[in-house]
């Protein structure tokens, strides 16, 4: 019986790739997807989040619209490295249809409401937002997640020396969400900034020859020459998609529990994951953080799997 998800997002490069993958997996049935500004402003992403579903031919997966800003200190985008539409060099069709009216916040309690316990796995790519405000407007569904995998944090930032992009976008979100006592599985820059496209790995992906196959291994190359003859931007690392490969091979990843903290405030820590490997806060593990990947597998089933899209 394929594993029920729903993917929270902020579609850039490796978003997308993230939700190709999914959707390319018949272990998985994606229920939904919601959109959280993070990458961009919202209405760009949510643009975005409908393309790559059509791209996929699954103009029937439902989208949603989220929160459009985080809960505390506005940040800015990421289009320098995700380019000014996101996707990086690839421009597909504009989507055909809008976004479910629904609320991206709703749509996340009332399909929770209404599943078994531990009946869906959240798989969040971007800011917390969404997923932080839905269980603060419903606790009582908390038990029906059966995990919350999240890209995000680590020992080192991608942004500040100490924050990774995503939990720095809302830390006050991520720390809400940390504390909510829901099975929390951590992906992050530690593992994923090993998982890097290199021309090999690009290649092999390019000779599956669909029109996904072809769109994924854009996304993961680097831009075209600048003025100085270097890539605009560098091979982008699998950062999301290595959730979506979590949740369908856990195999390939090694890892522990251990407390993770949220800092929300400081003015070199602010959205800092404080992972608290030796037990020195005596607080009780809330997460399964990741620490080593199969890098070279996780590939292989990225090519595997996205044959089986048009």
């Amino acid at each position: 019986m394929p594993r029920s998800i729903i993917i929270d997002t902020d579609p850039g490069i490796d978003d997308a790739v993230a939700i190709l993958l999914a959707l390319a997996s018949p272990q998985l049935e994606v229920l939904g997807l919601t959109v959280v500004a993070g990458n961009l402003a919202l209405a760009p992403l949510v643009g975005n989040a409908l393309a790559v579903a059509e791209l996929a031919g699954r103009a029937d997966l439902p989208v949603y619209a989220g929160c459009p800003r985080p809960m505390g200190e506005v940040q800015q985008n990421a289009a320098a490295a995700h380019g000014e539409g996101g996707l990086g060099d690839l421009i597909p069709p504009p989507a055909s249809r809008a976004p479910h009216a629904a609320h991206a916040v709703t749509y996340l309690i009332e399909t929770l409401r209404g599943a078994a316990p531990g009946g869906i796995t959240l798989c969040a790519l971007g800011p917390l937002t969404n997923i932080a405000v839905a269980l603060i407007m419903a606790p009582e569904v908390a038990p029906a997640i059966a995990e919350l995998v999240i890209m995000g944090g680590g020992s080192r930032g991608n942004v500040t020396p100490a924050a990774e992009f995503n939990l720095h976008a809302d830390p006050v979100a991520a720390s809400l969400v940390f504390a909510a006592g829901v099975p929390i599985t951590l992906v992050p820059l530690d593992v994923t900034e090993t998982v890097k496209s290199t021309p090999e790995r690009v290649a092999a992906i390019r000779r599956v020859g669909t029109r996904c196959a072809l769109a994924v291994a854009d996304l993961l190359s680097p831009g075209p020459p600048g003025d100085k003859g270097a890539p605009v931007r560098p091979a982008m690392a699998m950062h999301d998609p290595c959730v979506i490969a979590y949740v369908l091979a856990p195999e390939l990843f090694a890892g522990a529990a251990a407390n993770v903290t949220i800092e929300i405030a400081g003015d070199f820590t602010r959205g800092m994951s404080v992972i608290d490997w030796r037990g020195r806060t005596a607080r009780p593990a809330n997460a399964r953080v990741l620490q080593t990947v199969d890098a070279a597998g996780i590939y292989q089933l990225l090519a595997e799997r996205v044959a089986n899209l048009p």
